[in-house]
């Protein structure tokens, strides 16, 4: 059994080497400066920030649990659930329509 953190939104493990980040759950710009963050797969992180404006995060997806909720995430989530834990992919550099 390895000690490697688990991402919470996609549940592979991410061992050390594997692009991170910690993403705060209220956006810094929101307030959330000092406030709870978590440690994710940084694929994991930019699609959050690919798919939500800092209002949305702020307002209604500051939870692990809500960010799972989200149909578009959850469904990036599955997907990469079945990756390798160091699986890398270019996230467009622009948010995606909605």
């Amino acid at each position: 059994m390895s000690d490697d953190p688990i991402c919470p939104l996609c549940g592979r493990p991410i061992p050390p080497g594997v692009p991170q980040s910690l993403h705060h759950l209220i956006p810094k710009l929101k307030g959330g400066k000092g406030g709870p963050t978590v440690l994710l797969h940084d694929i994991c992180h930019r699609e959050i920030h690919a798919s939500l404006t800092e209002a949305e995060l702020a307002r209604e997806f500051n939870t692990v649990a809500a960010l799972r909720q989200h149909p578009r995430l959850a469904k990036f989530f599955a997907w990469v659930a079945k990756r390798p834990p160091s699986f890398r992919s270019r996230v467009p550099g622009k948010r995606r329509p909605r």
